[in-house]
């Protein structure tokens, strides 16, 4: 969940490296450092944010033509300049990591014994004193990497800045994502190819198990096996312009607005077409599709709720039994394999440890029949997957997820409708009318946006609560839930989601004139029972907060606030209800002052388990 920058170029890197944490903050921002090699080793390190480290690089005058940067999420070890990155051994080289090592206290226990000092309460310390032991006993620098990282257990992504050798930089992976960056001039890596898109488009995405040297226009890759490696060079589609906020005051703003943009991009080949066929999702899709007789789906956060969303759509639609799992849990339990079962993987960035960890265990358990839907092309989920579904909303930067979960649903439709296709439960007229709705929901989103002003007046009453709760029925309750997620995330506010049906069996001790009461109330078969559930809330002095379609006919009164957003959108209703929710969170966190985009105690890309 930290962001690591490496560079290496005939002029000062400096400004590459702090452009390149600003980029890669949203991944943590407890604290940032940096390292550079200038006939020295010179260090700067600074908690808080990238902007704070930046001001003292400046007033000290630090430069270098080679040098690592990190912007870091807190894992080992409380939020201190002491623990920030880099972390140095004696003085001749400099380490940036991400991720965790397992094994990290009987190395520290060993290293003591042998004379080495630890200043930090991190693991990572370990990696940059192993890596000098081995510099002591005689290895050069890309030994000793190699060496290094044989001892380690459990996942890393780091690079290595050395006196010893300081015409070159040294970096690795293993279960946590890094990128080198391709230039004639200079040699780059980076967590991400939004830290080098302003000095390169050329990227080579490294496998598990890589130690990659990258020198002043030059570059080698290792494998694990310590044999020379070809990693292809691939072009990234991110530009500078994706990742600048433009005329928003906030990321998360931006990325509520591009979502009609985002679900359009997306739906581009499916709204090109009369039908739907397997070969949206590879050439390899009707081999694999064929013949599934059940769906499994595991994610983390807000794509576990696309994923319940999507249970929905398969089971009614497709006809198919659907599991969704939180992916950290189903790795550690028992599950019962089934040759004919598709395991389909959701994440916004393609490297979320957990889901990564939960397809490797289904794929150990037998499972062949694999498919993503993710956010990134070049993603580890993506390349460890026999089919992927590219969800092309962009680059997203602020914390709280937006236009990745408009873009998974738009996806995991199109999956549903393929599915029901092959099974024989989509008839011609039936595809047609679908087709059509999906078309047109880009349009629609806009539609909803519209609500914003009337949202932000909301907003002021309810920011000033400390507790919500949020309902929903059927196929919206998911929504509720990313709802409670969001407000949650940004605002602080506790929130909680519950079916509306479950409302007198615990949750109604809660509601009185201090607990807002949030319903998603679309013209369905279930919005009759919804109105009994909100008249429960009103009768014992609830205030609601009602997203209604324009026909549900909910009007409101004393204690009942309603904003109507359109007519009911069928099965696609839940991806235009949750954009009220998004602009409901985000509101009342303007009100209450909170970072919008790095609240606290988050960071994007959950790369640790």
């Amino acid at each position: 969940m930290c962001g690591i920058v490496g560079a290496i170029a005939s002029g000062n890197v400096v400004p590459v490296l702090i452009d390149g944490l600003k980029r890669l903050e949203y991944r943590g921002y407890d604290s940032a450092g940096l390292a550079v090699l200038n006939g020295a080793l010179d260090r700067v390190r600074s908690t808080g944010r990238v902007a704070d480290l930046e001001k003292r690089v400046t007033a000290e005058g630090v430069a270098g033509a080679a040098g690592i940067a990190h912007t870091r999420w807190a894992t080992h070890g409380g939020v201190a300049e002491r623990n920030a990155h880099p972390h140095v051994s004696r003085g001749r080289l400099a380490v940036v990591h991400n991720g965790i090592i397992e094994n990290h206290e009987p190395i520290r226990a060993r290293l003591r014994a042998a004379g080495y000092a630890f200043t930090s309460d991190t693991d990572t310390e370990v990696i940059a004193h192993l890596i000098d032991e081995r510099l002591t006993a005689g290895d050069d620098l890309l030994a000793a990497v190699q060496a290094t990282v044989r001892t380690l257990e459990g996942a890393y992504a780091i690079g290595v800045a050395s006196l010893d050798a300081p015409d070159r930089l040294i970096c690795a992976r293993q279960g946590a994502p890094l990128l080198l960056g391709v230039h004639p001039d200079g040699g780059y890596f980076a967590s991400d190819a939004s830290a080098l898109v302003s000095v390169t488009r050329d990227m080579v995405y490294l496998d598990d198990g890589d130690v990659a040297e990258v020198r002043r226009g030059g570059w080698r890759v290792l494998d694990a096996r310590g044999a020379v490696a070809q990693r292809a060079v691939h072009e990234s589609q991110v530009s500078a312009d994706d990742v600048a906020l433009g005329p928003y005051a906030h990321y998360m703003q931006k990325e509520i607005f591009e979502q009609p943009g985002a679900v359009a991009n997306t739906l581009e080949l499916v709204a090109a077409a009369r039908s739907v066929t397997p070969n949206l999702f590879g050439a390899d899709a009707p081999a694999v599709l064929d013949g599934v007789k059940l769906v499994t789906i595991l994610a983390c956060g807000t794509s576990f709720h696309a994923g319940l969303v999507a249970r929905y759509w398969i089971e009614s639609i497709a006809g198919l039994p659907c599991n969704v799992e939180i992916a950290s849990e189903y790795r550690y339990r028992d599950t019962v394999p089934d040759p004919d079962a598709l395991v389909l993987t959701l994440s916004q960035s393609g490297e979320t440890a957990d889901t990564l960890a939960a397809l490797q265990q289904a794929r150990a358990l037998g499972h062949t029949r694999t498919m993503t839907i993710c956010n990134v092309p070049e993603s580890t989920l993506t390349r460890q997957s026999a089919l992927r579904f590219l969800t092309r909303a962009g680059p997203e930067i602020g914390v709280a997820s937006t236009k990745a979960f408009t873009t998974q649903l738009a996806s995991l439709f199109v999956l549903t409708l393929v599915l029901a296709k092959q099974r024989g439960r989509l008839d011609a007229t039936r595809e047609a009318e679908l087709l059509a709705q999906l078309k047109h929901l880009p349009a629609a989103l806009g539609h909803v946006l519209a609500v914003e002003p009337q949202v932000a007046a909301w907003a002021q009453r309810f920011a000033q609560k400390q507790h919500a709760l949020f309902l929903g029925r059927g196929i919206h309750y998911p929504i509720a839930m990313e709802g409670a997620l969001k407000l949650k995330e940004i605002t602080y506010i506790h929130a909680e989601a519950y079916a509306a049906g479950e409302l007198k069996h615990g949750p109604l001790a809660l509601v009185d004139a201090d607990m807002p009461v949030v319903a998603i109330a679309p013209n369905d078969a279930l919005v009759g029972k919804l109105k009994s559930n909100l008249q429960e809330v009103k009768a014992r002095g609830g205030e609601l907060y009602v997203f209604a379609d324009r026909d549900t006919r909910i009007e409101p009164d004393a204690g009942l606030h309603v904003i109507q957003l359109t007519d009911h959108a069928g099965w696609l209703s839940p991806i235009l209800h949750v954009l009220p929710l998004q602009l409901l969170a985000y509101h009342a966190a303007l009100v209450r002052g909170t970072d919008v985009d790095k609240p606290r105690n988050l960071a994007k890309s959950v790369t640790v388990e």
